[in-house]
């Protein structure tokens, strides 16, 4: 497939079958996810590959209560975002709901995380991982896998760590549960470069956009 191609059809998918993932395409996705750009090429990233349902249902229960608490309500009261109908928008919720109660039913979680020792996280930490899961969304996108980008579990960052085994020093940074997708790919919902893009000063049109 084209980049552009799987770039612009790259959608959260959230409705995954619990069929079982070929090992052999979880490895072709961690590859792609290592050959991601990061800080000074340190490398400090680690994934965690879990497919034990036991780990699944402890998190999922922090992911849901997180849901039920902040993420769910939020939707109801927030307008939808550029190039999204509130039609699109409250159809997006149920698929999120979806997913929160059926999270522990992917077949295969892989966990970004650094390993940053006694280094306390900073703004710029994102920078070694988020490029890696990225890399890792599209190569599951390329190989017809349905996988969402989630940090949810971060509003209980500790129990959900602790319920994923992560020893100290090491932070997740998202959970990509992967599987074949219910649904189909299509156009991702987004407003136009001019809403979002400037030339030199802030606010001054991007020519062309």
């Amino acid at each position: 497939m084209d980049v552009f191609e799987i770039i612009g059809t790259m959608r959260a998918m959230r409705r995954l079958k619990p069929d079982p993932v070929p090992d052999e395409l979880i490895r072709k996705i961690l590859r792609a996810g290592v050959c991601a750009p990061n800080g000074a090429n340190t490398q400090r990233w680690r994934f965690l590959v879990v497919k034990d349902a036991t780990i699944k249902q402890d998190v999922q229960r922090w992911y849901k209560r997180a849901f039920d608490e902040t993420i769910g309500p939020r939707y109801l009261t927030s307008a939808p975002p550029p190039g999204v109908t509130k039609e699109k928008y409250l159809r997006q919720r149920a698929a999120v709901e979806y997913l929160t109660d059926h999270f522990h039913e992917a077949p295969v979680w892989i966990v970004a995380c650094l390993d940053e020792g006694t280094t306390a996280p900073a703004r710029w930490s994102g920078a070694s991982i988020y490029p890696a899961v990225q890399n890792m969304l599209l190569a599951a996108r390329a190989l017809g896998l349905g996988a969402t980008l989630t940090t949810r579990h971060l509003l209980y960052e500790k129990e959900s760590e602790a319920a994923l085994g992560l020893p100290p020093g090491v932070h997740s940074y998202a959970i990509l549960p992967i599987g074949y997708p219910m649904g189909q790919f299509g156009p991702v919902g987004r407003g136009p470069l001019g809403d979002v893009v400037y030339q030199d000063r802030w606010g001054r049109p991007y020519p062309g956009a």
